[in-house]
């Protein structure tokens, strides 16, 4: 069981930066791949990026390539997501995920375990 509590969320102006943090209690963390996620107002949740166990491979969406960046601790039990360039579209709750493979996914069916979410607001 891995249980995953994100934090970092707040308001911020377009063009401003954030950095998401996701920690994780639980055994084993090191086996995990992890995968951040967004939900928008009236919109579906979906993939933003994604990190291998060790850290050395990541995917990100089109949507936030050259912006954001994954990175992990192993030794903290964290995984971050640094959010530069906002815009008002990065509005959503943002979740981060883990899976037992330790290969990175892009798919929300591929994630055993969620954490509740934290609120990311850009104002224009």
């Amino acid at each position: 069981q891995v249980q995953l509590v994100e934090s970092g969320g707040r308001l911020v102006q377009t063009g401003g930066s954030l950095r998401l943090s996701c920690a994780a209690s639980g055994r084993s963390f090191n086996t995990y791949a992890m995968g951040w996620f967004r939900q928008a107002p009236g919109k579906e949740r979906e993939f933003v990026a994604t990190i291998s166990w060790s850290g050395s491979t990541t995917y990100y969406s089109d949507s936030v390539k050259g912006r954001f960046t994954i990175s992990r601790d192993n030794a903290k039990n964290t995984v971050y997501l640094q959010m530069n360039s906002l815009k008002p579209e990065d509005t959503a709750v943002y979740y981060c995920a883990a899976r037992n493979p330790r290969t990175i996914a892009t798919m929300q069916s591929q994630y055993d375990y969620w954490g509740q979410g934290t609120q990311v607001t850009v104002s224009s």
